[in-house]
């Protein structure tokens, strides 16, 4: 696998794998809570909101002999504390597979029927507990499953244009050559990747990285304590994330990065309604009449730009304007923050 893409599917495998403050006794850590569980058929079935398998389903662009492979990773409860072993499955070629690793067994099948793909896994596991929980059902679980489909020839086209019927899972462009595709356990846009200035996976759910970052460093010696008894993956994250530096916090801070793309600048530039020509940058004065809001009153027979026209899928106009005299005009304008009327609310100035 490419390492990028190895280092962005190791980062979801263990989202949601440990809350912070991360010690085995708080209440919110008593079972794991990832995301893309693929549970055993016999408990799945007492909920719409459960699956035994999870699919992804996607069309390619490519020669009908082009090499297709695969590769299953989830994790396995293991122990009696929250803690877990990461899985991974080779699929060579298109076909079916069978996987068993002790508690928790399933199959996997790949196959392509023209420019349809489709990659499956079911969770066999015999599972005979009455009146079972989550908890004692996420023994017999695949946790956090995610797959990877490669291609050797042609392209993937973007489950955005063509959608699938995907279940349990949310299928994305995952290289730069459209010839693999990440089936993710949260929703991810086209070609994901982890911002430079992360310092690695802090597994809570998705939660930010520089608010975590700082709550590790104010854990009390008794919640250290408590930590060094959990599973080593939860021992090395905390390790890493408490040898952050101030400057390095500082850097994931704010972080804005330009879009080499010019700016997207919506809306119509002028549009003529009942004989008056509204445009981008003329001049109106707002007319609201007597019978509104205070704010109303306050905005009556005030001069204003109109920055942008919009029409709504009922044909409605709306335009959106910035008040001259408002000290705070060229704020609202670069941050796209402004005020909305009809055309019947306002007067055309010369």
């Amino acid at each position: 696998m490419d390492p990028k893409l190895e280092e962005l599917v190791t980062s979801l495998l263990y989202e949601g794998y440990a809350l912070y403050p991360y010690t085995p006794a708080a209440t919110k850590n008593a079972t794991p809570t990832p995301f893309g569980i693929v549970y055993p058929p016999a408990y799945a079935t007492d909920s719409d909101a459960t699956f035994d398998h999870l699919r992804i389903d996607c069309y390619v662009d490519a020669p009908e002999d082009a090499p297709l492979s695969g590769e299953v990773r989830f994790l396995q409860a293991a122990g009696d504390r929250h803690q877990a072993v990461p899985r991974r499955i080779d699929v060579d070629e298109p076909g079916t597979q069978e996987f068993d690793f002790g508690e928790v067994q399933g199959r996997i099948r790949l196959r392509r029927d023209g420019d349809r793909v489709r990659m499956c896994v079911h969770n066999l596991t015999p599972f005979d507990v009455p009146d079972a929980d989550r908890a004692t059902a996420l023994g017999s679980a695949l946790l956090s499953t995610h797959v990877v489909v490669r291609l050797g020839d042609g392209r993937f086209i973007s489950p955005l244009e063509a959608p699938g019927e995907n279940v349990n899972s949310f299928p994305v462009l995952a290289s730069d050559d459209d010839r693999a595709i990440l089936g993710a356990a949260i929703v991810l846009p086209d070609h994901p990747q982890l911002a430079p200035q992360s310092k690695g996976g802090l597994f809570d759910s998705t939660e930010i990285e520089e608010a975590l970052l700082l709550h590790v460093q104010t854990l009390s010696d008794g919640e250290l304590e408590a930590i060094e008894d959990q599973d080593p993956a939860v021992r090395e994250m905390i390790a890493r994330a408490a040898a952050a530096t101030p400057e390095d916090i500082f850097k994931l801070h704010a972080v804005m990065t330009p879009s080499p793309e010019p700016m997207n600048m919506p809306g119509e530039h002028e549009i003529e309604i009942g004989g008056r020509t509204f445009q981008k940058g003329g001049k109106v004065i707002l007319r609201l009449g007597t019978g509104g809001d205070p704010h109303d009153m306050m905005l009556n027979g005030r001069s204003a730009t109109i920055e942008r026209i919009y029409v709504d899928v009922e044909e409605g106009v709306h335009l959106a304007v910035t008040i001259d005299d408002d000290p705070g005009a060229d704020v609202m304008r670069s941050s796209g923050r402004y005020m909305f009327f009809k055309p019947q609310e306002v007067e055309l100035r010369p």
